[in-house]
């Protein structure tokens, strides 16, 4: 019998993660911000750097978008966790893979911004882009091995899986 106390340790270890992402996010959009208008300043704070954050303004959004987006799945993955047709060493793994998952796209998105081809879409190039690729091919491959596995055993008659 699965145990309600795992599975809230599960969820909470989730949420925490999610927010963690959503955090990351949010300090990646500062460097958006600061990015688009050309120095680092925040008012009320009385001073500014006059300086200009290397990237593109779409490694910026992309780094940003990729720490809510990522920080929103965990939270999702969460809410959902009690009703995924597993057991509980099961929804352990899913959990587990979620959180390799996010970690794993929001730092391989964070390199673009910061070094120039840094992309990740394929191998070789500098080290920050091999670095990024093979996260990528952690997190890309992850997400739709897992969403697949999810949706197979959804469909599956729940007798099979108890």
């Amino acid at each position: 019998m699965e145990s309600t106390k795992d599975t809230d340790a599960m969820q909470r270890l989730l949420i925490g993660h999610g927010a963690l992402l959503l955090f990351v996010g949010g300090i990646l959009g500062f460097g958006f911000l600061f990015f688009l208008i050309g120095k680092i300043a925040l008012w009320p704070i009385p001073w500014e750097l006059e300086y200009q954050l290397p990237g593109t303004y779409d490694a910026w959004r992309m780094a940003h978008m990729e720490g809510i987006t990522n920080g929103l799945f965990l939270w999702l993955a969460a809410a959902l966790l009690p009703v995924f047709p597993f057991t509980l060493k099961g929804k352990k793994r899913i959990a587990w893979g979620v959180i390799a998952i996010g970690w794993s796209i929001v730092i391989a998105s964070a390199f673009d911004p910061f070094f120039p081809e840094s992309r990740g879409l394929e191998m070789g190039g500098s080290a920050t882009n091999i670095a990024a690729f093979l996260l990528f091919y952690i997190g890309v491959p992850g997400v739709m091995i897992l969403t697949a596995i999810i949706a197979w055993r959804s469909f599956k008659p729940k007798e099979r899986y108890a």
